[in-house]
């Protein structure tokens, strides 16, 4: 299936992995808050055992450093699509309104960010998320 849109995500390439994938695990669940009709129908086996729905959309996972990452909520805003992000701060907290106290500490160019979401139409998110790397 081709899709006019874009789902990817950018985490700082200097994280450990469990930290990485923390970031995508959060910011994927972001995306998919914020997006009616991204969930598709729920699974079943051969044995008639049921699972649960999953995204339609796949995600790209890109890399960046750190420096470049914070470029990247600025060009979002100015196009005007909403984004999810991950501060270093939140790896420190432990539930979500810590987490949104942490966020609201910083102005947007001072976010100490470790990942970012966003799901718009292809141009869009690689104009955005131009630099980035794709994840190995």
């Amino acid at each position: 299936m081709e899709f006019s849109t874009k789902f990817a995500i950018v985490v700082a390439e200097d994280l450990e992995v469990w930290q990485k994938l923390n970031v995508v695990t959060f910011l994927t669940s972001g995306v998919i808050g914020e997006t009616s009709n991204i969930i598709g129908e729920a699974y079943e086996d051969a044995s008639s055992i049921s699972y649960l729905a999953l995204c339609v959309q796949p995600a790209v996972i890109l890399k960046s450093s750190r420096s470049r990452l914070s470029t990247f909520p600025n060009r979002a805003n100015n196009r005007g699509i909403k984004a999810a992000v991950y501060i270093q701060d939140m790896f420190q907290t432990g539930h979500d309104a810590a987490n949104r106290l942490s966020v609201l500490q910083y102005e947007t160019a001072a976010l100490p960010l470790v990942g970012i979401a966003i799901r718009a139409d292809k141009k869009e998110v690689d104009k955005i998320f131009k630099g980035a790397k794709l994840h190995d």
